[in-house]
């Protein structure tokens, strides 16, 4: 008779990726009641002067698989930066070289005797954790490595965007454990479109960082994770020269027209929002910076 395996065994520190993308490849963990002050420690900020911001998923001797306490922590995390007017960029990463395996075992075990309503509930945690990444107004990046497989690939597509190094792998593999990509699903499908989400949802096939791209899940690949620096350098610079304010109103801009009929209604809203940033107090510094032949106040 087999031997029934414990948390220890479940979560190893010594399993494969592989093994962690087929035992962990979930994208909706049913979070259990978080509490209010759930331990900050496993969604690590880190925040520099002028206005980069990292979040990281920290618990790398379970591959940054989720449990209650950790949703509680990232939510927590997103929202603090949601009044947060200095902030520029927020790259969101995983510890120890995964971006996240998904769903922690043992919780999902636990999960399996809850009801119906009870699953409802403490499923809303993960949806309200990735709303508050979708609305934070700075723009966000995912640095992907490793593995990002269910909840995880749904944070990736949570984000404004997201580069992975080769060799990093995807999957949406709900199926194979009777479940659906749920509350990643308004995400995904923005991220690569409903034809794609089907499929990949209905396969559960596991594609590779350049497919992520191909699909528009991932903007870029590097070569090697020595090429994160590079990129995290390059972008943060990049967004220095950005009003903050108007990047904010710029993502709200493209959330609010995206797949509307273009009609005088929506038109007259466009007028009326470009009008409101030419006289606002960034409009007006950046149009009189650039006939000043200066930078901006916010260029520093």
């Amino acid at each position: 008779m087999a031997k029934t395996p414990t948390d220890a065994d479940l979560n190893a520190l010594d399993i494969t990726d592989a093994e962690a993308v087929e035992m962990n490849a979930i994208a909706h963990p049913l979070v259990a009641d978080p509490a209010p002050d759930a331990d900050d420690s496993l969604a690590r900020i880190d925040a520099t002067a002028d206005g980069v911001v990292f979040i990281t998923i920290n618990r790398p001797a379970k591959k940054n698989a989720f449990d209650a306490a950790t949703i509680a922590a990232l939510h927590e995390a997103f929202e603090s930066l949601h009044g947060a007017d200095h902030v520029r960029v927020v790259f969101v990463r995983g510890a120890g070289g995964t971006f996240s395996a998904g769903a922690d075992l043992a919780w999902m075990r636990d999960a399996a005797d809850w009801s119906e309503s009870d699953n409802r509930d403490d499923a809303m945690n993960l949806a309200k954790m990735l709303k508050a990444l979708h609305d934070i107004p700075a723009l966000t990046v995912a640095l992907v490595e490793g593995a990002a497989m269910g909840g995880g690939a749904g944070i990736v597509a949570a984000c404004d965007m997201a580069v992975a190094v080769k060799g990093t792998k995807f999957a949406f593999s709900e199926v194979k454990l009777g479940l659906i990509p749920a509350t990643i699903a308004p995400y995904v499908i923005e991220a690569i479109g409903a034809r794609r989400a089907r499929a990949l949802s209905a396969t559960a096939e596991v594609f590779s960082a350049e497919a992520a791209q191909g699909y528009g899940l991932v903007d870029r690949v590097l070569g090697s994770v020595t090429d994160i620096d590079g990129f995290v350098t390059g972008l943060s610079d990049a967004m220095k020269a950005c009003a903050p304010g108007a990047v904010g109103n710029a993502k709200r801009l493209v959330h609010d027209v995206a797949g509307k009929t273009i009609d005088h209604g929506l038109m007259a809203e466009t007028a009326k929002r470009i009008a409101r940033a030419r006289i606002s107090d960034e409009g007006q510094e950046g149009v009189r910076a650039f006939l000043d032949k200066r930078k901006p106040g916010w260029a520093g």
